[in-house]
């Protein structure tokens, strides 16, 4: 089985004090209905080296050991995330901190600055991949129309009235995943 995860929300959280909705404003934006994601300004980019330091993005230490856990079994894993090339030099030294590198068969990151949803759904369709988890409910809705055999896992916690196509299920715990 070949399962993709998404790095950002599933293996290392967002500051702790800053609202999940603010960070979806400064990423995202919307043009006449169609999902696009901001390419950060250069001052925008210091600003978010700083937030993805380790200090204020920690660990999510059960989602970790549960990546774990799957990565002794007969599981093929991926790593497909979405950030920036400005983020590139960070991102690789917090993988290696994390032992994360060791767990994945392979891992794919936006370097080239794709627009995020373009990258995810490029890497999806090379890999065919038969689970996908990522916390971005828009981008997900977006991938899952045209990948239709994989089973898509949107991790939010809490409550939500978003409609969810049939091929995407809401996960509160990513070990879940494996009972849904």
């Amino acid at each position: 089985m070949k399962i993709g995860f998404d790095l950002d929300k599933i293996f290392i959280d967002y500051p702790p004090i800053i609202p999940d909705a603010l960070i979806d404003k400064l990423y995202k934006k919307r043009a006449g209905g169609t999902l696009l994601y901001r390419t950060p300004t250069r001052p925008e980019q210091m600003v978010r080296q700083i937030s993805h330091l380790p200090l204020f993005r920690p660990a999510i230490k059960a989602n970790i050991a549960f990546l774990r856990s799957l990565s002794k079994k007969n599981y093929e894993l991926y790593l497909i995330s979405s950030r920036f090339n400005f983020l590139e030099k960070q991102t690789l030294m917090r993988m290696h901190q994390l032992g994360l590198d060791l767990l994945f068969e392979k891992m794919y990151f936006n370097f080239e600055n794709a627009q995020p949803h373009l990258f995810k759904e490029e890497i999806l369709k090379k890999l065919q991949l038969d689970l996908y988890v990522d916390d971005d409910i828009h981008l997900l809705k977006y991938i899952a129309v045209n990948n239709k055999k994989t089973k898509f896992f949107w991790l939010h916690a809490g409550p939500t009235n978003v409609h969810l196509p049939q091929n995407i299920t809401q996960l509160t715990h990513l070990p879940d995943m494996l009972f849904s």
